[in-house]
């Protein structure tokens, strides 16, 4: 497994019940700031196999990444039932919701 991919496992991993992390945010922690993208591909590639709670990763601006249809609904369900609130815009407050860990990993 590569160095980053490790790191990323670890960091959504730790994420709190309750809280989000950004795609962005992960790929700064893990230690590659414009590896957003490699973050996506981690969750899809490695969610299951490494049980990740997948749902507590959202993009810069709040909002879930599926646009539409069942992924959507259970990542929103999944983060209203820990108490996650989302807007009328259909965004979560990220200064409200967002795990703020600053220690790399």
């Amino acid at each position: 497994m590569q160095p980053f991919t490790e790191k990323v496992i670890k960091i959504i991993q730790k994420i709190p019940i309750g809280k989000v992390m950004t795609y962005g945010q992960i790929a700064r922690l893990a230690g590659s700031p414009r590896g957003a993208r490699q973050v996506v591909r981690i969750l899809h590639t490695q969610s299951e196999k490494h049980q990740l709670p997948w749902h507590r990763v959202v993009n810069g601006k709040g909002e879930i990444g599926f646009k539409d249809g069942d992924s959507h609904d259970i990542q929103r369900e999944l983060l209203e039932n820990e108490g996650i609130q989302f807007n009328i815009n259909k965004r979560i407050d990220l200064q409200e919701f967002a795990h703020e860990s600053s220690q790399p990993i």
